[in-house]
């Protein structure tokens, strides 16, 4: 399927070579990073964030600029005519108007699904509800494919809080187009929705349940970190004897391998410490970088 004038809303619509294409043309885009081209010269992306963003608005904001197009939109519902009851379709019918593709976060699960039904140019889900975040996990997978050099074959860690982190979920069914062995290390009641591991399994994706990450981590390519969410503990006492079991510091990571990276979708709270910073693990930091090259790569195959 071409990429020219496609919806983005779930990793599931995307195939294996869709994202070999996509990691491909990224690679090159890195090149133009810091400079401009005119690849996008007179087109519009409405970014509609109805949830706060740093590096996901601001990325697609670059990288639309990078290429010679410019941006309007909005970073929160405030000031808009969402305030004054405005509705969702009648908002992205108004955007729709105006721009040539849309980018929406929106707090509500399928709201991006709902905006390509309503819009003619194409959508872009950065983010809806607790369950979708596609392009985070298309930068994931570029970030691991950049440095390692390939995806096929590795041991990928996943910790922290995997059912209500959406960046999770789209990784997983993400990594399911590969064949790698995944360990999923969390609290029991923190463990992927089962939506999201029936999916997967039914892909062939190869997964282990794990409580605590010592269990594995000699033995990890990439550990991939998200913050473990204090607000959904019923009972204080429970998140404060977990908390510091899902947090990376650098002594941890000593029996690593030398090679292990360990990615974090940010931001981070507490459960990755800085002092992890330093060391010749921590590729957080570059895989935000990426996400520059990346969505200039989306952008333009889907506009140009």
């Amino acid at each position: 399927m071409s990429w020219r004038g496609r919806d983005v809303v779930s990793i599931r619509d995307f195939t294996r070579r869709d994202l070999e294409e996509l990691f491909d043309k990224t690679r090159q885009m890195e090149a133009h990073a810091r400079g401009r081209l005119d690849l996008l010269k007179g087109k519009i992306l409405a970014v509609a964030f109805f949830e706060p963003s740093t590096r996901t608005r601001l990325s697609f904001e670059t990288a639309m600029k990078r290429l010679g197009g410019d941006v309007i939109g909005f970073s929160s519902a405030e000031g808009t005519s969402v305030e004054k009851g405005e509705t969702l379709a009648d908002t992205i019918r108004m955007l729709d108007s105006y721009a040539d593709a849309i980018v929406i976060r929106h707090r509500a699960e399928g709201a991006a699904k709902f905006a390509a039904e309503v819009a003619e140019a194409p959508v872009i889900n950065a983010g809806d509800g607790a369950f979708n975040h596609p392009t985070q996990a298309m930068l994931d997978l570029y970030t691991i494919w950049r440095i390692k050099g390939r995806v096929d074959g590795l041991r990928v860690g996943i910790m922290g809080d995997l059912k209500y982190a959406r960046t999770v979920n789209s990784l997983l069914e993400g990594l399911a187009l590969f064949d790698v062995d995944v360990y999923l290390i969390s609290p029991e009641f923190l463990r992927p929705r089962q939506e999201t591991l029936d999916y997967i399994e039914s892909r062939g994706l190869k997964y282990k349940l794990l409580a605590k990450v010592e269990e594995i981590l000699p033995d990890l390519d990439v550990l991939y970190v998200v913050r473990i969410q204090k607000e959904r503990f019923l009972d204080p006492l429970e998140y404060e004897r977990v908390k510091g079991s899902y947090k990376v510091t650098a002594h941890m990571l000593k029996g690593a391998k030398e090679d292990l990276i360990v990615l974090h979708p940010l931001p981070r709270v507490d459960e990755l410490d800085p002092s992890v910073d330093k060391t010749r693990h921590a590729a957080y930091f570059k895989q935000a970088a990426y996400g520059v090259p990346l969505r200039m790569a989306l952008l333009s195959l889907i506009l140009s």
